[in-house]
């Protein structure tokens, strides 16, 4: 009785349940749309399920729709012209059951939408590569249809004629001789026996789904076990399918009324159209249909508060998206307002145009695809500022709109001559830096990567910056990007204790909010998150506090190296990634779904730093930094040879690591690989034994006693080499000097009680004094207190090597810190030093004054005359502590 004429009649042999609730909406079009509309929201629910069952990321349990879609949102699964479908079908389906909601026209749309979505799904998940389905064929209209309606199921109709598709032909003949038949029924009043069959037909689908839901473990379970390879491949196949969706004009007018809808406006371009009658009003954001202007009519007329901010082009055949433009400039000049309806600040000048409008958009529907860059987007020129056209991941809220135009551009020279830094205490690098960025962006960059050490200021040089910027008022908010929340605090806390050229505190002067905060405030200038938060509020958030495009314009990314490892230790924000490339893609989807200027700050550039933020425009390194008195040198490292012998490594040179030539194996640091290829795994199983470890401890008991000054940091291979490590340390320090408080040693890692409460306590109290770590405290976290490093593991990224090296390099005055030291007991930094800069500047300390004096006289060119001068300041620097002030102040203004 289905008449063998369902558009989704290839689904029926793979999955029955999936063709009988695409059949279901057919059958209901045309005398109870919501019922339909209901339909296809389980058609694509079902559907969504599948596809993540498919890929092993089905949520356990009973998930729900948003659920579903949020994760494969995030992992990037679904295309994005496909997500859109899947999120129409889902808010029309939801306001059918909800609101009984849902005109002939709506259901219309979303079967052509839906069959789209099933030739997809077909084409990729049922393994049926270049599967043609043929026209749509129209159902029959009901009684009671608008002519707008009726013209588009006749021209739907005449497609079908016209493309001489035999099948397709024949489904319209029995979709018509059904139609024909139940109009019969209905009118000798026997329709009750049809009406059975389909309230069978429909408990008979319901039914189906307890058998569904055992068949979705199975392909979840075979997915499991699938080669990731295979995963990654059929996603592949399911990104090529999706750029082969071809949408008529009206769908895809649909589709980019969704993708406004979702982002705060409120628009129908078939009903609120100006032809119609719509007109803008104070309190609504409207995107209203052909609007008219001298050139002819706009696409959509963008209005809040009954003001026009914008003009979209939308064509669905637009081979070039950005040449588009040139149509919405032009509704941009000539577009017919009222003096009510223009924004203020207008009009806007660019050569003998003048703009009456400042933003302007064009679109053909298609989501954007960088290696499509020209035939995809959302093409975006804002005539205030006049930068270069670029494409947006998603549409622009009003709110977006209402602070571009709020956005200061260009600054006066007496403003620029005149400028003071906020920010006081500035060093002279820091100075450089700030100049450098703010050169950058003079000239329009807006991917800016700055490589500084790891002590040398850098979350104090961006304070400075974001209060030149916000202040000039040349970015209106601020995301700043951190890769766990105890940098997130220490971020927060800095900001509260800077000073400013007013006596203010920075957070005093700018709103801050804290990292709980889901979406800013309007009045807020600067919101400090993680990563793993923006990843899950952009790709799982489906409510009014998901961010938009605009939500930020300037993001600035700390510790811009991240991607070095997936850190076991954040397990507060554990997205479940598979693997870095997992992370990086997702990192790099939040960068990218913002419009926004991006700020990179990073003491370890690698090449995956470049390729997402290009070259430094501003370089300040750690030699140079030791050299110029801001940062401490190390010691050459003692390797601890007792641990050593016990994984089966024998030294016969001694226990001091042999320096290479610092004129030799010079590299680029910013084009190397982050992973370096040695022994690393196999190695750190060796390090758990009571041998092993007690040598460490013994060692590092002897060489840092508990009173000498400074504290002493260990790294560990895992949380429970961790415990080990501190019960073996606190032995060995108790039979060196007799009973110890319990606290003197400590294990800080993600598994510990408050962790970020026990950094603080390691950075500010005297206890503890030794604290063993795993990743938790290797990137980011300031205790300029550590004097000794000691490395009970073995790691093959040169960042995270970097960055754990990093932690001892803060000046500490207070101690009378000259130098700090390095305790190897895995052999580490032989292997590693070739890919490093964090070498000692005083290769050997024993050199006298007097040796390299005369190394100085006998240098033979100027590089090595440079070397040796160097090593001479450094030893210079250590001295200053035993001069009297005078002196000392003296010396220190020559250096």
């Amino acid at each position: 009785m289905t008449g063998g004429s369902s558009n989704f009649n290839f689904l029926e042999a793979h999955d029955d349940r999936l063709f009988r609730l695409a059949t279901l909406a057919e059958r209901y079009f045309a005398d109870d749309a919501p019922t339909a509309l209901a339909k296809l929201r389980s058609f694509a629910e079902t559907m969504a399920k599948e596809i993540a069952a498919s890929h092993a990321l089905l949520p356990p349990g009973s998930p729900s729709f948003d659920n579903v879609l949020s994760q494969l949102r995030r992992r990037a699964i679904l295309p994005a012209q496909v997500a859109d479908i899947f999120h129409l079908l889902r808010r029309k389906g939801n306001e059918a059951v909800h609101e009984e909601a849902g005109t002939t026209s709506d259901a219309l749309a979303a079967l052509k939408l839906a069959r789209n979505l099933a030739i997809w799904f077909h084409t990729v998940y049922n393994n049926q590569p270049g599967f043609r389905a043929g026209p749509f064929v129209p159902p029959s209209p009901p009684k009671d249809v608008s002519d707008e309606l009726r013209e588009e199921l006749a021209e739907l109709r005449n497609q079908v004629t016209a493309s001489r598709d035999a099948e397709a032909a024949a489904r319209m003949a029995a979709a018509d001789a059904e139609a024909a038949r139940r109009e019969a029924l209905a009118q000798a009043g026997a329709s009750e026996d049809g009406r059975a069959f389909w309230e069978r037909y429909a408990a008979e689908t319901e039914a189906k789904a307890q058998a569904a839901e055992r068949e979705l473990a199975e392909i979840q379970m075979s997915a499991q076990n699938a080669a990731p390879a295979q995963l990654d491949l059929l996603a592949s196949a399911a990104a090529a399918a999706a750029s082969e969706i071809e949408l008529d004009e009206k769908s895809t007018r649909v589709l980019i009324d969704e993708q406004l809808h979702t982002a705060g406006w409120e628009v129908d371009n078939a009903t609120l159209r100006h032809a119609a009658g719509t007109r803008p009003e104070y309190g609504r954001n409207m995107a209203i249909a052909e609007w008219p202007t001298k050139s002819g009519p706009a696409d959509y007329a963008l209005f809040v508060d009954g003001r026009c901010v914008g003009v979209i082009e939308a064509k669905r055949g637009a081979r070039d998206v950005p040449g588009r433009l040139g149509q919405a400039q032009r509704y941009a000049q000539d577009i017919t307002l009222d003096a009510d309806a223009l924004p203020e600040g207008g009009p806007w000048s660019d050569g003998d145009k003048r703009f009456r409008v400042p933003f302007m958009f064009a679109t053909n529907g298609r989501p954007y695809v960088k290696q499509l860059a020209t035939k995809s987007g959302i093409w975006f020129w804002n005539a205030r500022t006049k930068e270069a056209p670029r494409a947006l991941a998603e549409w622009f809220s009003p709110r977006d709109l209402v602070e571009r135009l709020e956005q200061q551009v260009g600054e006066p020279m007496e403003a620029v001559a005149e400028r003071e830094v906020g920010v006081s205490g500035l060093r002279p690098y820091q100075e450089q830096a700030l100049d450098a960025v703010t050169a950058a962006i003079g000239v329009g960059q807006r991917s800016i990567l700055l490589a500084m050490a790891t002590g040398t200021g850098k979350t104090r040089l961006a304070i400075a910056l974001m209060f030149e910027l916000l202040r000039k008022k040349r970015f209106r908010r601020i995301l700043f990007l951190v890769d766990r929340n105890a940098l997130g605090r220490q971020t927060l806390d800095a900001m509260s204790t800077t000073d400013t050229s007013g006596f203010l505190k920075f957070d005093q002067v700018f709103p801050v909010t804290d990292l709980t905060t889901k979406f800013p405030e309007a009045t807020t200038r600067v919101q400090v998150a993680t990563v793993q938060a923006m990843i899950r509020r952009v790709f799982d958030e489906t409510s009014e506090e998901r961010p938009t495009p605009g939500t930020y314009d300037l993001i600035i990314v700390d510790e811009a190296h991240r991607g070095y490892t997936l850190d076991a230790e954040l397990r507060e924000d554990d997205l479940g990634f598979r693997s870095l490339d997992d992370y990086l893609s997702a990192y790099r989807r939040v960068l990218d779904y913002f419009d926004a200027t991006t700020i990179a700050l990073t003491a370890t550039p690698a090449l995956h730093t470049r390729e997402i933020f290009g070259r430094p425009v501003f370089s300040y390194g750690y030699r140079q930094a030791v050299i110029d008195g801001y940062l401490i040198d190390h010691r050459p490292p003692r390797r601890i040879t007792t641990a050593l012998s016990q994984t089966g490594i024998m030294f016969d040179a001694g226990e001091e690591v042999s320096i290479i030539d610092p004129r030799t194996g010079q590299i680029d640091l910013i084009d190397l690989e982050d992973q370096v290829d040695f022994d690393v795994a196999d190695f750190n199983k060796k390090v758990y034994t009571e041998a092993f470890n007690k040598a460490v401890a013994q060692a590092i008991a002897l060489e840092c006693p508990p009173s000498e000054p400074g504290k002493t940091l260990l790294f560990a291979a895992r949380d429970d080499h961790a415990d080990i490590l501190v019960k073996a340390l606190r032995e060995a320090l108790e039979e060196e000097y007799g009973p110890q408080p319990h606290d003197l040693v400590a294990k800080i890692t993600g598994s510990v009680d408050r962790p970020l409460d026990a950094i603080k306590a390691f950075k500010n109290d005297p206890r503890p004094k030794y604290v063993v770590t795993v990743d938790l405290l290797t990137t980011g976290i300031d205790v300029p207190a550590i004097t000794n490093l000691v490395f009970v593991r073995r790691v093959n990224s040169r960042i995270l090597y970097d960055q754990m090296i990093g932690r001892a390099t803060r000046r500490c005055d207070e101690i009378g810190k000259t130098y700090f030291r390095i305790f190897d007991a895995v052999d580490i930094y032989a292997n590693l030093q070739d890919f490093t800069d964090m070498r000692p500047v005083v290769v050997d300390p024993a050199l006298s004054f007097a040796d390299l004096v005369r190394d100085l006289e006998r240098a033979p060119t100027d590089e090595d005359r440079a070397i040796v001068r160097d090593q001479i300041v450094v030893k210079l620097r250590q001295r200053l502590k035993r001069l009297d002030t005078d002196r000392r102040d003296a010396l220190e203004q020559a250096l």
